[in-house]
């Protein structure tokens, strides 16, 4: 699980599951371009503990739904790191609401920025390392426990459902290209997003349903994560590996 001298880039990486993700990989030997939307002073202190890890680590601010300005994302980290091998697609908006109530504007703020993202930046992505002289690279993508069917979540269980097929997707068609495209569903994890939607009771009863009992840390995430990203994961490819406690198994 090295990482010894490969370029990452990592989107939604101040917080949570995306920090996690950094810092595994810095930790791991890689350079890693953080990306921001919104809070550049989150994103400067998690490239300052990457440099104090005696890594490279450059921000790289934009939005993810932007989505004719992704290749620049990708050209920005290239430029920053001197080259660029790994992509994790981490951000994501989880707005929930009852399916009755879930409006068009809802729905297609949420595809476009899980899926639709996560697609051409990785189309982007696949671009620039087929240019390479040796071409080899990896994507790993969020997806969620969620695609089981989640109350609240028609879209965002839309999206994460969208990931798991394009994944099998990317993995076929970009597999003459040396590109391995894994995913993985994370359970429920104790970061901002589930904190800031359910309460903690709420919470004390989602993780009632895994065999864990109990919630996730996003550093659990982020080691499977860069296994999936490293060499030790040379045969695997297309698939989503469900890293939730053992929610279902109960």
């Amino acid at each position: 699980m090295k990482l010894d001298g490969l370029k990452l880039l990592v989107t939604g990486a101040q917080q949570g599951i995306g920090k996690a993700v950094a810092m595994a990989a810095a930790a791991a030997g890689a350079d890693v371009a953080l990306n921001y939307f919104d809070d550049a002073a989150a994103a400067q202190a998690v490239a300052d503990e990457i440099a104090a890890m005696g890594r490279k680590a450059v921000l790289v601010q934009g939005d993810v739904s932007e989505i004719v300005a992704l290749p620049a994302m990708v050209a920005a980290a290239a430029e920053g790191l001197g080259g660029l091998n790994l992509l994790v697609n981490n951000a994501g908006i989880y707005p929930r609401a009852p399916f009755l109530d879930l409006t068009e504007a809802m729905w297609d703020a949420t595809l476009t920025v899980n899926l639709k993202a996560t697609a051409f930046l990785s189309q982007a992505f696949a671009r620039h390392v087929k240019a390479a002289a040796e071409p080899k690279g990896a994507i790993v993508s969020m997806a969620s426990l969620a695609v089981q069917g989640w109350e609240n979540s028609a879209h965002y269980a839309a999206s994460k459902g969208g990931i798991v097929s394009l994944t099998r997707d990317m993995a076929i068609e970009l597999a003459p290209l040396n590109i391995r495209a894994n995913a993985i569903a994370p359970g429920v994890i104790d970061t901002a997003q589930p904190r800031g939607g359910y309460s903690e009771e709420q919470l004390a009863t989602l993780v009632k349903g895994s065999l864990a009992g109990r919630m996730g840390t996003a550093d659990e995430v982020a080691s499977v994560t860069v296994m999936l990203l490293s060499d030790a994961a040379s045969f695997m490819n297309g698939q989503t590996l469900h890293v939730n406690g053992g929610a279902f198994m109960v």
